[in-house]
């Protein structure tokens, strides 16, 4: 079955396979009050936007920072089961099957009425939030405050068939966008025409909304032409600007995307004017080396630390960028739960077991100073037996 808020409009991409945003805002909530319950939570207090999407399906239009923080989507989730109370700006986003007596105007958490006002509309019992502001603190008076990242995440880790589903949709546009766009991309043309042309793109085969800018950043091949890094590392990604691409320039490209609440996440390399050249290919060649062995370690049961492990053993180092990953996540939020490669450390690497229904980005770099690298993202579900890719980035001109 196929949600009533999806678009019917003939131009959006057609998917064969079934998705029902009823059901799944339905399991989500199940889950969250499983958590709270096996965690001992009797009260969750949300304000993140991506934490009150997942706990009531209700999405908060795209504003400027300061409208965003202070007219703020709030939620109250109690473990008896009972339906969420929301405080929501705008009812436009919230779903039909939402209960309206649960539905209420929006809160400023920036001022103290409104910060008492919701507070004394919280349930005794064990409390844990996301987000707290100075006023809403000093409104709890007091009361035992725990961190809900511990519910949430544990929630969110494992994607029902109907999670997956958006998922693989957002993928789907992104990448149908993206080959829209390529076309555009040429000596002359402004990287921030590419932006136009993929977000009127993007709407056009049906997002929700974007979530990352567009970024289409020339990676200097040698170092004294880069940004300047503290650590010498590679600096990316940057912001967009209107520079003009250039014959030759190698491009790393990464964009995010949003469809009923799910996140898609793209990233590949193009050289503009031309083929790559053999040396080139060799660098992509290397990094299908790395995304092979990684994916060979992939299966239920198999720990962070084995991915990390399989993808050093093609160089006999680390291929990803240190203030990057090899792997995250990807859901309700653009990373997330599960982490692979972080400065969370090998000892959490090692912890973390995978489990079917949980999703990885993949994204593994080589570089050579002076010759340039290969930097692409692969989307992968965890399943029961392996995985299934929800991408479809493929090497393009450079196998």
């Amino acid at each position: 079955m196929i949600g009533a808020e999806e678009s019917q409009r003939a131009d959006v991409l057609q998917f064969d396979r079934p998705l029902d945003l009823e059901r799944m805002r339905r399991e989500r909530h199940r889950r969250l009050i499983e958590q709270m319950r096996a965690q001992d939570v009797d009260v969750l207090l949300l304000a993140s936007p991506s934490n009150v999407v997942y706990a009531t399906g209700a999405v908060v239009p795209a504003a400027d920072a300061a409208r965003a923080a202070h007219r703020r989507a709030v939620t109250i989730v109690t473990a008896d089961g009972a339906p969420p109370a929301l405080y929501m700006p705008n009812a436009d986003g919230v779903p039909a099957e939402f209960p309206r007596e649960q539905l209420c105007g929006p809160l400023d958490l920036e001022w103290d009425d409104d910060a008492r006002e919701l507070v004394s509309a919280l349930p005794g019992g064990r409390l844990a939030v996301d987000d707290l502001t100075m006023p809403l603190w000093a409104a709890l008076n007091g009361r035992e405050v725990i961190d809900s990242g511990g519910v949430v995440a544990s929630a969110k880790v494992i994607k029902t068939a109907d999670e997956i589903e958006c998922i693989r949709r957002a993928q789907a546009i992104n990448e149908a966008a993206i080959a829209d766009v390529e076309t555009m991309a040429r000596p002359g043309i402004k990287a921030t025409d590419l932006s136009g042309r993929f977000l009127r793109k993007i709407f056009e085969l049906g997002a929700s909304s974007n979530t990352v800018d567009p970024i289409w950043q020339v990676m200097e091949r040698d170092p004294a032409d880069r940004p300047f890094s503290m650590t010498g590392d590679l600096v990316f990604p940057t912001p967009t600007t209107p520079r003009e691409l250039a014959q030759d320039d190698l491009v790393w490209v990464d964009n995010g995307i949003n469809y009923c609440g799910y996140q898609s996440d793209y990233g590949n390399a193009w050289i503009i004017g031309r083929e790559p050249n053999a040396r080139e290919r060799e660098h992509y060649t290397a990094w299908r080396a790395v995304l092979d062995r990684v994916l060979g370690a992939l299966r239920p049961g198999a720990s962070c630390a084995d991915l990390t492990t399989a993808a050093g053993e093609v160089f006999g180092r680390r291929p990803w960028l240190p203030h990057l990953y090899i792997g995250h996540g990807t859901g309700t939020d653009s990373a997330e739960l599960p982490y692979v490669g972080t400065d969370l450390g090998a000892e959490f690497d090692a912890s973390f077991l995978l489990a079917p229904g949980m999703v990885l980005v993949l994204e593994p770099i080589t570089w050579e100073d002076g010759g340039g690298g290969y930097r692409a993202e692969e989307i992968v579900a965890v399943t029961a037996d392996g995985y299934e890719l929800l991408s479809h980035v493929g090497p393009g001109a450079w196998n």
